[in-house]
C-alpha cells in the first residue's frame, strides 16, 4: 500500500487536535504537525500519539504555513487537514482503498461543518468539496490569506471519494465573532494590496446580498435557526471586511 503523510498546521488547538489525530491514525504513516508556537497544550497532546512528527515555525500566513507542512512530508502522497477537522470512518476507508492503487492526480471529498451544536447542510456550507489528498510534487496551497485552497499543478484527473470530512468550526457565537474580526483584518489588507476599493453604497449592497445569498439562494432557511444565525453572521463578516478596507483607504 502507498505510504501517506497527514499534514496539519496548528496554533492553540488543544480542543481539537486529539480528535483530528485519532481519525488519522488508521490512515497515515506519518502525521506531520507544523505549529506556530502554541501557548496551550497542543504540543503536549500531539506528542502523546504515535506517528506524530511535531515541528515549530513562525506564522507568516495560512498559505505559507500549509505549504511548509506539505513540502515537509516524508511521503509523496499527502493528506492535508486543519486541526478542527476529522475523517469519518467511511472517508478513512475510502482513502485506504484508494491508496492500494492510486491512479488519479488528486482526490477530493465533501466537508460537513458542525456549528454551535448543529450540523449544517445548507447556507452554501455543504457539500463544500475540497481537494485534500495530493502528491506533494504536484500540488501547492494558493489563494489569498485567509482563504486558501490546495491546487494541483499539472493534470486534471481529480477523483471524488465517498465519505465526509467533519469540520468542527465554532463552539460559540463569541468564537465566531472573534474569528470574523481576525479574518476581516487579514482579508481587508489583502484586498487593499490587490487594488480593491469600496464605498458605503457598495458595503451596504454587498452585506445585504450576502445575507440573501446564504439564507435564500443557498437555502439556509432549511437549517432553521442555525441557518438564520449563519446567514446573519456571514453578512456581518462581509460588512467587517469592507469597512476595514474603507478605513485603510482613508488612512
Amino acid at each position: 500500500m502507498t505510504s501517506i503523510t497527514a499534514a496539519i498546521i496548528t496554533f492553540n488547538e488543544e480542543k481539537n487536535i486529539a480528535r483530528c489525530i485519532e481519525s488519522l491514525l488508521p490512515v497515515a504513516d506519518e502525521i506531520l504537525i507544523v505549529d506556530s508556537f502554541s501557548k496551550d497544550r497542543t504540543k503536549e497532546i500531539a506528542l502523546s500519539y504515535p506517528k506524530v512528527h511535531f515541528i515549530e515555525n513562525p506564522f507568516e500566513g495560512h498559505i505559507q504555513q500549509k505549504n511548509i507542512a506539505l513540502q515537509g512530508a516524508k511521503n509523496e502522497w499527502v493528506l492535508s487537514l486543519d486541526a478542527d477537522e476529522a475523517l469519518t470512518s467511511e472517508l478513512a476507508n475510502s482513502i485506504l482503498n484508494t491508496l492500494e492503487n492510486p491512479v488519479a492526480d488528486a482526490y477530493k471529498f465533501n466537508r460537513l461543518t458542525y456549528y454551535c451544536g448543529h450540523w449544517v447542510k445548507y447556507c452554501g456550507w455543504y457539500p463544500d468539496t475540497k481537494i485534500r489528498l495530493v502528491k506533494k510534487s504536484n500540488a501547492e496551497w494558493r489563494g489569498e490569506n485567509p482563504h486558501d485552497r490546495l491546487e494541483v499543478i499539472t493534470g486534471n484527473n481529480i477523483v471524488h471519494l465517498k465519505g465526509d470530512l467533519l469540520h468542527y468550526s465554532y463552539y460559540s457565537a463569541e468564537q465566531h465573532y472573534k474569528q470574523i474580526e481576525y479574518f476581516g483584518e487579514i482579508a481587508s489588507k489583502a484586498a487593499y494590496r490587490n487594488g480593491k476599493r469600496t464605498n458605503w453604497l457598495l458595503i451596504l449592497l454587498k452585506t445585504g446580498f450576502q445575507f440573501i445569498k446564504s439564507f435564500f439562494l443557498k437555502l439556509g432557511f432549511l437549517d432553521g435557526r442555525t441557518g438564520w444565525l449563519i446567514s446573519k453572521r456571514s453578512a456581518y463578516a462581509t460588512y467587517v471586511k469592507y469597512t476595514k478596507l474603507l478605513t485603510l483607504q482613508k488612512s
